[in-house]
């Protein structure tokens, strides 16, 4: 436990909460990195971890990079994660669910989750059954259209900054992923005129990309060589590795995963052989800002694009200050949190000493 303590220490963390119910065979991690600008939100992970110390340093990593993602988003929210330890196929229940519920119910409001990997919209409305701190579940809708509209702006951000145009018409993006986001992701892309290389592990979402669009079809393990001008993964993270980034023949890395470079210093790599990499919780926050503003009363679709729509100009301005103080993007895009978090900081110090 010590180890955890020292992480937490280093990294920033309030809280590092474990929920077990042995009725329901409930484990669960809620990490909660910082509070500063407002509650903890992020969404609920279902996963059949390899072992215990691997949920919950994704956990952290997740809950970590909701603080920088809110902070970038401008929105007044900390960061926080959880994660079930199990698969979503096998061990999910109505029973589970709601015993996790209460697990989150009684952090009174600090944490508020909404849906990840392995939990949906339906699995929400369990856990609302239990506590009201859920976003984003069937009464609200799904945030993922709101993310592929982000990343598609984003997209178009990082075109302009290193291909001299946002026009994508006749670019190659190869997607990794075909999910919730690298779906509608697509369609935004196939509309806009750009030709396409996917790949997913689910041969039927493959099956029907190509379908509905002028796709090429790539196995998953030969996604990271295709030439092409973007490659956007929008599947798990962690892609950007010692194996995969000497395969890479694109001009930009931009896509809807979280924690898209397994090393910070991947992302130098990728700056030093002139590959535009845009900051994962920049690009991706799209879902992010629709729960938000569920949350605030704000439910017109279209004002949510718009609020969504600045991301194309946030990233637009991390390659500018990035270009200018030779500092990789996603270190810019640090900075730039830090700053609103150290603003946010001060501001709680003054109200509270008056």
């Amino acid at each position: 436990m010590s180890g955890y303590f020292s992480v937490m220490e280093k990294q920033g963390f309030e809280e590092l909460l474990f929920g077990h119910d042995a009725s329901t065979g409930l484990k669960a991690v809620i990490a909660i990195h910082s509070t500063i600008l407002g509650p903890a939100l992020g969404g609920t992970r279902m996963w059949p971890y390899p072992a215990e110390e691997a949920a919950v340093e994704d956990a952290m990593r997740l809950a970590r990079g909701m603080t920088y993602k809110a902070a970038m988003a401008d929105r007044n929210l900390g960061g926080g994660k959880a994660v079930i330890l199990g698969d979503p196929c096998r061990h999910k229940s109505e029973r589970l669910l709601r015993a996790y519920g209460r697990f989150v119910d009684k952090l009174g409001g600090r944490y508020i989750t909404a849906e990840d990997m392995g939990i949906g919209e339906k699995d929400l409305d369990w856990v609302r059954q239990e506590t009201a701190h859920v976003l984003g579940d069937s009464s609200q809708g799904s945030p993922s259209p709101f993310t592929a509209y982000g990343v598609w702006r984003g997209i178009k951000a990082s075109a302009r900054a290193a291909l001299g145009s946002d026009s994508l018409r006749g670019l190659t993006v190869a997607v990794q992923g075909l999910g919730n986001v690298g779906g509608k992701l697509c369609a935004y892309l196939a509309r806009e005129g750009a030709r396409l290389i996917v790949a997913d592990l689910d041969p039927e979402k493959v099956k029907e990309a190509v379908s509905r669009w002028p796709a090429k079809a790539v196995a998953p393990e030969e996604i990271y060589a295709q030439e092409c001008d973007i490659f956007a993964p929008c599947a798990a993270g962690g892609v950007i590795n010692e194996k995969t980034l000497p395969q890479l023949k694109c001009r930009i890395v931009a896509g809807s995963a979280n924690n898209v470079l397994q090393d910070r210093a991947w992302g130098a790599e990728l700056m030093k052989r002139g590959i535009l990499y845009a900051p994962d919780y920049v690009i991706n926050a799209g879902g992010l800002i629709y729960v938000d503003s569920m949350r605030l009363g704000l439910k017109d679709p279209a004002e949510i694009r718009r609020v969504v729509g600045r991301i194309e100009d946030r990233l637009a301005q991390i390659f500018k200050r990035s270009a200018a103080e030779s500092l990789p993007p996603e270190a810019v895009a640090d900075l730039m949190a830090e700053e609103r978090l150290q603003s946010g900081a001060k501001a709680a110090t003054s109200e509270t000493q008056a």
